[in-house]
């Protein structure tokens, strides 16, 4: 560190420097990493902090601070920069600030190494400071739309005459590579359509991407684009005129009808001898480089992660004095919020707490056994309105398919959230998977329990922002339906085949294929008390016969992934079936034609084998016994994971083709999920293990 004086341009001038030189030297360091953009755009990222955001780094997430978004993750050594300069404090997992920085210099000396707070691009959770993890790009400004309509319905919900406990702003930093993506462009769609006046997206146009300039590929007029979309536009020429920047920043808060995009000329990798060159976006600039580049800027060419002490307090006393005054307003108007309405001063300690109300699922439905039976979309509909009118913070829509998904809440005063209503719990996301569930992790970034809904076959649009729940750890809840070969007529472009597998190869993903109406409601049940996991439902389109409970074991049993339904007769299983959704019927039909037979059949309703994979291997094996090697798994999906359940020698009745248009009815007979066919490879498999064992016997 080194003590430095001047005036305030000056100061000015050293804090960006500072910032450029950090980055330029973690990179450096790890021989890894972007340069170019975090060097041309720090002007406006040091403005922005400074003046502007209300954010406290002694406590990074009070509920009513700034977002900043990092969309282009790649430039993630500006990030860092920014927290460490600022003195951001870490907080853990159960929300208590740590008294420690969130990046220390010695992180950023560690970019991009193992076990750095400094990781290749923004990771939330990972890192405190960082509200939501980005790098493909387009998906954190995406994200950021989530965020600004959480802002806007928790306003509506909490907020009252005296007392003003939300409203805050959500920032976002993207570049070229954001604006080309589809999701940036749905989720600014919605966000201009629903007029998100809380929200500010800065757009680096530097003009270069990996490949080279952006002439080759992108030569459309965003800013014209943007004003199509609804959203106020305004640009800066130079992004190092901190008074145009600040301007910009200015009409954006007195924009209070439409979100605003800043579009800002930069130039990347400014005052590195390759400026304006694909060079300079995703390699380091090498050791001549940085001493040139240093040079440039009017730093010690030789020094090293230097930060000058006038710096650290230059940042203390603009965002961090700002930001604590803010909080520390914010939670002496919170105490006199509690004397004046307490439900909903608990109602806000839950949320930022991630739990539920007291009773939250007593309304939940029990199903009477019924043959003919229930859908899972529909009694997934009710069983969700069940539970939502207790928890006033589960809201979530559908892309454009509610009146199918069942997802719309329907009971009295659920409403809509619209431009001239921000009260409403239900969404109109539109035709935009994608966005819909960057916009649901959103959501769930700024603790409110997010739902969003779609067909199975459209969870490939949408997958992305699916996986970046699964990463962030954030209990989103997917709702998709249609699951299957069930969707008949529509024929295999609707139905999905591989969808459940490619989910289910998400990590830390609960994927849930409930079997009849009362695992639905336990699966809901188990689903709502998550707070760190996100959670798929894969429902179906037709009915499900609902199960005679008093004859099976109870749906309970879902919260262990896996559970024998129904046991053999005599006692030991002659052979084990296995299924999940609308085929746990077809096991039981199966089930009743074999034991007509004399032969002992276990049936196992496998409603989320993830959850089954977490529980002891004792209870695993009470389940799927060792020694019984006859296993039929049955699911109209991909058959791929199959394998680990059933053995060397299980079988599997699942699809391995596309599907085909026709009624259901004949769809099941061509591919075989009719009863006689499950029991014929059952006995098959009887054999084949008694012969197996008669050889190793022998």
């Amino acid at each position: 560190m080194t003590t430095t004086t001047g005036t305030a341009p000056e100061l000015d001038g050293r804090c960006i420097t500072t910032i450029r030189t950090l980055c330029i030297d973690a990179i450096q360091a790890a021989n890894s990493g972007h340069p170019g953009t975090p060097i041309g755009i720090a002007p406006v990222t040091y403005t922005l902090w400074q003046r502007f955001l209300r954010f406290d780094p002694s406590d990074p997430i009070w509920p009513n601070r700034d977002r900043f978004v990092l969309s282009s993750g790649h430039a993630s050594a500006l990030l860092w920069s920014m927290l460490h300069l600022t003195r951001v404090q870490a907080v853990d997992p159960d929300y208590e600030v740590l008294g420690q920085p969130a990046v220390s210099l010695d992180d950023l000396k560690r970019f991009r190494q193992l076990d750095s707070k400094a990781p290749g691009h923004p990771e939330y959770r990972w890192t405190s400071g960082v509200e939501a993890t980005t790098g493909p790009l387009g998906t954190g400004a995406a994200t950021s739309v989530g965020m600004a309509v959480a802002g806007q319905w928790l306003a509506s919900r909490y907020n009252r005459d005296d007392f003003t406990m939300f409203d805050f702003d959500v920032y976002v930093q993207a570049g070229d590579g954001d604006m080309m993506e589809g999701i940036a462009s749905e989720a600014a769609s919605f966000a201009g359509h629903q007029r998100l006046a809380n929200l500010c997206w800065i757009y680096d146009s530097n003009r270069v991407t990996i490949e080279g300039h952006t002439d080759l590929t992108f030569t459309e007029d965003v800013a014209a684009r943007f004003i199509a979309y609804g959203w106020n536009v305004t640009s800066v020429a130079d992004a190092n005129d901190l008074d145009h920047v600040a301007r910009a920043f200015h009409d954006f808060k007195s924009e209070h009808e439409r979100p605003t995009l800043v579009v800002v000329h930069s130039h990347i990798g400014y005052g590195t001898p390759v400026e304006d060159t694909a060079q300079a976006h995703g390699s380091p600039l090498g050791p001549e480089g940085v001493k040139a580049t240093k040079r440039f800027l009017g730093w010690p060419e030789d020094a090293q992660f230097m930060v000058p002490d006038d710096v650290y307090e230059h940042f203390s006393n603009g965002v961090g004095a700002r930001g604590r005054e803010a909080r520390e307003a914010w939670e002496a108007a919170l105490e006199q919020y509690r004397a004046a309405d307490p439900e909903l001063a608990d109602e806000l300690d839950r949320i930022q707490q991630r739990e539920l109300p007291a009773g939250w699922d007593a309304d939940i439905p029990s199903f009477p056994a019924d043959p003919k039976g229930i859908a899972s979309r529909e009694s997934s509909g009710q069983v969700l309105n069940a539970v939502a009118k207790r928890v006033p913070w589960l809201i979530g829509g559908a892309a454009d398919l509610a009146p199918s998904t069942k997802t719309r809440l329907t009971f009295g005063g659920a409403g809509d959230f619209e431009p001239d209503d921000r009260s409403g719990r239900n969404f109109h996301f539109g035709i935009r998977e994608h966005a819909s569930a960057a916009i649901a992790n959103g959501l769930a970034l700024s603790k409110l329990r997010p739902f969003w809904s779609g067909f199975l076959i459209f969870s490939d649009f949408a997958r992305g922002a699916v996986r970046l729940s699964a990463l962030m750890e954030i209990p989103v809840i997917h709702v998709f339906t249609h699951d299957s070969i069930g969707v008949g007529e529509d024929g295999p472009t609707h139905q999905p085949v591989e969808q459940i597998v490619s989910l289910r190869a998400i990590p830390g993903l609960l994927v849930f294929r409930p079997g009849d109406a009362n695992e639905v409601a336990e699966t809901w049940r188990y689903v709502m008390q998550l707070r760190r996991d996100p959670a798929v439902l894969i429902l179906s389109r037709q009915a499900l016969p609902t199960i005679d409970r008093s004859a099976t074991a109870p749906a309970s049993n879902v919260a262990r992934g896996a559970y024998v339904l129904m046991d053999a007769d005599g006692g030991t299983p002659d052979v084990i079936l296995i299924a999940t959704g609308s085929e746990v019927g077809l096991a039981l039909s199966a089930r009743e034609e074999l034991t007509a037979e004399g032969i002992g059949v276990r049936v196992v309703s496998m409603p989320c084998s993830e959850l089954f994979d977490r529980q002891p291997q004792e209870y695993r094996d009470e389940v799927l016994p060792p020694a019984v090697k006859a296993r039929v798994a049955i699911e109209q999906a991909s058959t791929l994971g199959w394998h680990r359940y059933v053995g060397d020698g299980g079988a599997i009745v699942g699809m391995h083709t596309f599907g085909a248009s026709a009624p259901l009815k004949m769809l099941i007979k061509k591919f075989g999920f009719t009863p006689d066919a499950v029991s014929e490879i059952a006995r098959r498999r009887i054999a084949a293990t008694a012969r197996n064992t008669v050889e190793e016997t022998t």
